[in-house]
């Protein structure tokens, strides 16, 4: 396959083998860079990492796949087809919702089974979804398939879309936005918690997150066989196999910016030091700033910058096996709902304490892929979001068992006997993701997805004042989760080609 011509010896590094990382890792060594992708872990994907221990398989991190096109666009381009690396398994019902109180609803992306179930629960909602569906189109065809990819450099982007975002009234938040269509308190729910998913608070998240009821609905969920894991295995071996050099149990300690003529970046390890022509950092947003360039000032100020935007919340992660199986019972993908929900959010985002309560989000991966855990077991991770060190800078190390614990408890209900047959469990707090994954304040998401901090508003894909430095990831455009950041990369890609060809 034809690819864009880059002069002869253009040297690219990348900074972090998270999905971002891994995706312009991939198009740069296609579109002819010599790219080198350094990663401080001993294994590749970032928050997407694996852990095995007698016969689980507990993914790290992201479990959600959507809009699966974006993926497989990084073999086509490459003249490759994503199904000979790796195999995407459908999930259905997309999630299973649970309330306190004992309700359910089963979210799925068939239109007439979602109406049907709307006109269950409250009737006199039908018309109203039917309206959600049709505005969360529209926003979808804006925000995603016109602007996801699209780099905001300059202002006048900005301006540029603010009328179509206007008429879409993006100043809203999503739940409010979903309480103008549905009445049903947990339907408005049903319909606003998406937003949890990339770090953003459903009352202060932009309506433009809409689009994510579309997105799935279009294009669905899946889960890849083997695990996210094997998704990120099959990134690298394309990357390998065009011919890119991964470097792993390497953290980049700092990048000097040398201007002798032309700009040189050199990137300094534990290994020595690498010259190239241009650096692309997909570590965290303060990170980059604060640690990766102390010699520039650009940075200094940048970092200082970025510490005072609004972060997403924290996660608690607890990793668990059981002795038998919960399979039958449950969803791959279960959301349970805690009594209060915006009280809890606020407590979550602004609050300096630990909530007494939470909402769960339970991965249950055997559900789909049973290969996962010993025969007759399952695999599971929970998360609850919780406050950022920011808010709350709690002492994790003790809190953390007596937590574990009671989200075990809490568990129950849909798993009984759950705590007798646990016989494995780990966890993940706050402190890992700020000191094992280098977070600003152990936030999980990077900055938060408001409106303010979104598009131009958000970190550009190219450094305005460091040349040669782009960013990739879940802290610029368009943002977190799989399809952002994967899209991210298209749109730092694009800008560096225009740079560099």
């Amino acid at each position: 396959m034809s690819r864009p011509e880059v002069s002869s010896g253009k040297r690219a590094a990348v900074i972090g083998s998270g999905f971002g990382g891994l995706a312009v890792a991939i198009r740069l060594q296609n579109a002819g860079f010599k790219t080198t992708l350094f990663e401080a872990l001993d294994q590749p994907g970032g928050r997407a990492t694996v852990h095995r221990e007698r016969g689980y398989v507990f993914d790290a991190g992201p479990t959600v796949i959507t809009a699966p096109h974006c993926l497989e666009e990084l073999w086509s381009e490459a003249g490759r087809d994503m199904r000979d690396y790796v195999e995407l398994l459908p999930v259905a019902p997309f999630y299973r919702l649970v309330w306190s109180d004992g309700d359910q609803f089963d979210y799925t992306g068939d239109a007439s089974d979602m109406l049907r179930k709307v006109g269950e629960r409250h009737p006199e909602d039908v018309a109203g979804y039917h309206r959600f569906v049709d505005y969360a189109k529209q926003v979808f065809e804006k925000g995603y398939e016109e602007l996801a990819a699209t780099p905001f450099l300059r202002f006048s982007d900005m301006l540029r879309v603010a009328p179509q975002l206007a008429k879409l009234r993006a100043d809203r938040s999503v739940y409010s936005t979903v309480s103008r269509f549905v009445n049903d308190e947990h339907l408005r729910q049903a319909l606003s918690f998406h937003t949890l998913l990339v770090g953003g608070n459903p009352f202060e998240t932009s309506a433009i997150y809409t689009l994510i009821h579309y997105l799935e609905r279009k294009w669905g969920v899946f889960y890849p066989r083997g695990g996210t894991s094997a998704l990120v295995a099959a990134l690298v071996k394309l990357f390998e196999e065009l011919g890119g050099k991964l470097l792993l149990s390497t953290p980049v300690q700092r990048v000097r910016v040398l201007r002798n003529g032309r700009t040189v970046h050199r990137v300094q390890t534990a290994r020595g030091e690498h010259d190239f022509d241009l650096v692309v950092s997909n570590a965290d947003l303060h990170h980059t700033y604060s640690r990766l360039f102390p010699e520039e000032p650009a940075a200094a100020r940048e970092a200082r910058r970025i510490a005072g935007l609004s972060w997403s919340m924290s996660l608690f992660v607890l990793y668990f096996g059981t002795d038998n199986t919960y399979r039958e019972r449950l969803a791959h993908h279960t959301v349970l709902f805690g009594p209060r929900y915006k009280g809890l959010l606020q407590e979550i985002f602004h609050g300096a304490q630990l909530p007494d309560d939470f909402s769960l989000y339970l991965h249950a991966p055997t559900v789909t892929d049973p290969s996962l855990a010993p025969e007759g077991c399952d695999s599971f991770y929970v998360l609850s979001p919780v406050p950022h060190l920011g808010q709350a800078n709690l002492d994790w190390q003790a809190l953390a068992p007596g937590y574990a614990d009671r989200i075990l408890g809490a568990l129950e209900g849909l798993m009984p006997d759950l705590r007798k047959h646990v016989v494995l469990r780990r966890y993940r707090t706050p402190q890992h993701f700020r000191d094992e994954l280098g977070a600003f304040q152990g936030s999980a998401f990077s900055c938060a997805p408001k409106l303010t901090q979104s598009a131009w508003f958000r970190p550009h894909n190219r450094d305005p004042h460091i040349p040669g430095l782009y960013l990739v990831g879940a802290g610029t455009h368009p943002g977190a989760g799989v399809p952002g950041v994967v899209n991210s990369a298209k749109a730092t890609a694009s800008v560096i080609l225009e740079d560099f060809v």
